[in-house]
């Protein structure tokens, strides 16, 4: 049983598929405050920040704590969670025929381990269709997704190769992760 640090509906879906027990609860952290260059650093901050405010809160003495953030990165731009629909659009266009790296960061912290993974997960995408992006948009999914990414919804008749997991670009290495957790 861990203490999942973030509201992500995805996040605990990704920890019950992988039969990782939780209980999911978390402080916020402000991300606006981190200036990166490197999409890298930028999601480790971002991760760190989240943990020290979480650890704060929760300690890892009675759950062990894992928090985690992903990142969005293609054609050299680090593509944040959009804040409207023209943002959004925008993020997606950019990914569109190109590749996309997306970037997750987790810190799990045990009184008998600690793990600080970053993994990547890249995506060569075909030429996204202009009126499923449109239908897209305006379903909403995109709120509250870095680069307004779904790799297991809109995305996926795009994929033309990937590298890396479908877990860590959905927001969390659980492979990793389990494969660490077996060990203890």
């Amino acid at each position: 049983m861990l203490r999942l640090a973030s509201a992500s509906q995805t996040r605990a879906k990704l920890l019950n598929d992988a039969g990782i027990g939780f209980i999911q609860e978390s402080v916020d952290f402000d991300e606006e405050s981190i200036v990166a260059t490197s999409p890298k650093n930028f999601v480790y901050q971002a991760t760190l920040g989240k943990f020290e405010a979480n650890l704060r809160a929760f300690g890892y003495e009675e759950y062990p704590l894992l928090v985690a953030d992903t990142v969005v990165a293609s054609c050299g731009q680090i593509l944040r969670k959009a804040k409207c629909v023209d943002d959004a659009r925008n993020i997606l266009l950019t990914q569109s025929g190109s590749v996309t790296s997306i970037i997750t960061c987790m810190i799990y912290q045990s009184c008998k381990m600690k793990i600080i993974d970053i993994s990547t997960t890249e995506y060569l995408f075909s030429e996204f269709d202009l009126d499923d992006v449109e239908r897209y948009l305006q379903s909403g999914e995109w709120r509250g997704k870095a680069g307004g990414c779904m790799v297991e919804g809109f995305c996926k008749p795009y994929i033309k190769s990937v590298r890396g997991y479908e877990s860590t670009a959905m927001g969390l290495n659980t492979d990793l992760l389990k494969s660490f957790l077996l060990k203890k």
